[in-house]
Order: C-alpha cells, then structure tokens, then sequence
C-alpha cells in the first residue's frame, strides 16, 4: 500500500449566474482534482436508510448534492467526521482511504459521484476489518 495518505475535504466549486438562474461547472483534472472516469447519482432514497459502507484501493469521488441534502460518514483511522453536503457548490472529495457512509437524505436529495474510475468489484473494501487491516497502518 502506498504510504501516501490523502485527506478527504470539502472544496467551493465557484456558483455563476445572471437574472436568468445559476451554473455551477465541474470539469476533471480542473475543478476536480482527478480525471472523471463514470458518473452515477443517488436519489429517492428511503428515509432512515444508511449507502455506502465502503472504502476503495484507488477510486476517488467528488460528492455533490445537486437537490437537497445529506450527510457523509468519514473515518479514515485517524479521524472519524460527519460532513453536511447542502450545497450544489458544495463538493466533498472523497479519497479512497476512507470508509464511507451516506444518511439523512432529505426527501429531494439527488446526491452527484464522479469517479475517477470505471466500476470494479475488485477495487472495493466492503468489509470494515479488511479496510483497518489496510489503512490501520
């Protein structure tokens, strides 16, 4: 495993508009530090209901909740947060150390994923003993 360690964080995606509405833009390698590689959204999502339970070997995620909001479990070993995705300008980048759980959808929720890669069972670690045993040093 690479020693490197990434931090998952919150980034500010500029908002543009005129009387006409708003435009918020998100371009790999630019305003998302990674190359964009898939693209999926969650949405209508039960009350109550918890996604996620995750990490990855090497997939990156830029969050973003285009309607509504939700909030973002992280635990990385060293830390464990809850971040509040309530912004479309609000992006969580989501890097591939971290176990990560999605809850609280609101009722108009549509949370955004861009991946910086293709889907791959391989690439994921879904359970949590394996993902200590990976990232715990």
């Amino acid at each position: 495993m690479d020693s490197v360690v990434n931090y998952s964080e919150i980034i500010e995606i500029e908002e543009l508009g005129d009387e006409r509405g708003l435009l918020t833009v998100l371009e790999g390698n630019k305003s998302i530090p990674f190359g964009i590689n898939r693209i999926f959204y969650i949405y209508n999502t039960i009350t109550g209901v918890r996604r996620g339970f995750h990490a990855h070997y090497k997939t990156r995620q830029a969050l973003v909740c285009v309607s509504g909001n939700c909030k973002v479990y992280l635990d990385n070993i060293k830390r464990k947060t809850d971040v509040l995705l309530d912004s479309p300008t609000k992006v969580l980048i989501l890097e591939p150390n971290d176990w990560h759980e999605m809850y609280d959808f609101s009722a108009d929720c549509v949370l955004l994923v861009l991946a910086s890669h293709l889907y791959d069972a391989e690439d994921y670690i879904r359970d949590y003993e394996k993902f200590k045993e990976v990232y715990g040093g």
